[in-house]
């Protein structure tokens, strides 16, 4: 059965009183949880949940600890694959922030034109590697608790930290601009739960364009218009990530890990797999087992 999940949970808002610095927090589910773009640079700190995160065009896995700044109008979203029944008080810490507010800021201060590089990066998106969660999380939480002047000093304190880190990687391949509205960005969202939901099963163009009230050719431009990936693009994009989560905590064969993921043939997907990961599936398993051996000798 195709499963499309229509739930609509509460939302959890801390200080929407427009101040510069904006605080926002979230526990799953939440409305919140859904593909949308902005104006606003947000800074995302999971706190809890796993699950897949989508940005611009990147596809991959998140966990607790993981720190992402996205730029304005850069379209995404973290999909946590709990139980439907499961509840989780606080998953998403996010600090939200607008370009003039930097912009205005260096004419008078010329040392804040020194945050520029990153807030260029993030316009792909950044995901800060390594990173203390526990140091993160308080940093968080100074801005949560002030307000004012306060917070602005904790929050310039916090963006200068992550402005000189060294260990960080941009996600998306393109530098995505959606002017989608409100309306169009409920339909991407229900097509990427769809993809979520079904990854497993055929999943064919004319279907999913039905499933938003648009013909395949309309739906094929206005989805990659939206998300930067042709339509069966994205679908392997899925199904690779999953693949790579099978491929890591399993020991099951290739060819099981495949079908289990909604290819047909063992050949198109190690085509796909190197295609997006740039190694086979075979090459990805050694590497992330010889990752894992080191980080028990090193303890980390």
């Amino acid at each position: 059965m195709r499963k499309i999940n229509k739930a609509t949970p509460e939302i959890e808002i801390t200080d929407p009183n427009g101040e510069t610095i904006r605080y926002l927090e979230h526990g799953f589910p939440s409305e919140l949880i859904r593909w949308h773009a902005h104006d606003e640079y947000e800074l995302h700190f999971i706190a809890a949940t796993t699950g897949k995160v989508f940005v611009g065009d990147y596809v991959g896995l998140f966990g607790p600890g993981q720190l992402v700044l996205t730029g304005p109008r850069l379209p995404h979203n973290w999909v946590s694959m709990n139980h439907p029944a499961s509840h989780v008080g606080l998953r998403d810490m996010v600090v939200q922030f607008n370009h003039e507010t930097i912009e205005d800021s260096i004419s008078t201060i010329p040392e804040m034109s020194l945050l520029l590089p990153m807030l260029e990066r993030a316009r792909s998106g950044v995901e800060f590697i390594g990173v203390d969660p526990a140091d993160i999380r308080r940093r968080f939480e100074k801005i949560r608790e002030s307000t004012g002047f306060s917070r602005i000093v904790h929050f310039l304190d916090f963006i200068n930290y992550l402005s000189q880190w060294q260990n960080y990687r941009q996600l998306s391949t393109m530098q995505i601009y959606s002017n989608t509205n409100d309306a169009m960005q409920r339909k991407i969202n229900t097509v990427v739960e769809y993809v979520i939901n079904n990854f497993e099963m055929p999943i064919t163009l004319g279907e999913t364009a039905d499933l938003v009230g648009m013909t395949e050719s309309h739906f094929s431009r206005f989805f990659r218009k939206a998300t930067g990936n042709r339509f069966i693009e994205f679908v392997n994009r899925v199904r690779i990530s999953k693949a790579c989560s099978l491929l890591s905590e399993t020991n099951e064969k290739v060819a099981s890990i495949c079908f289990q993921v909604g290819f047909n043939n063992v050949a198109n997907f190690n085509r796909r797999f190197q295609e997006l990961k740039g190694i086979t599936p075979r090459e990805y398993r050694m590497q992330t087992t010889q990752r894992l051996q080191a980080d028990l000798k090193t303890g980390t």
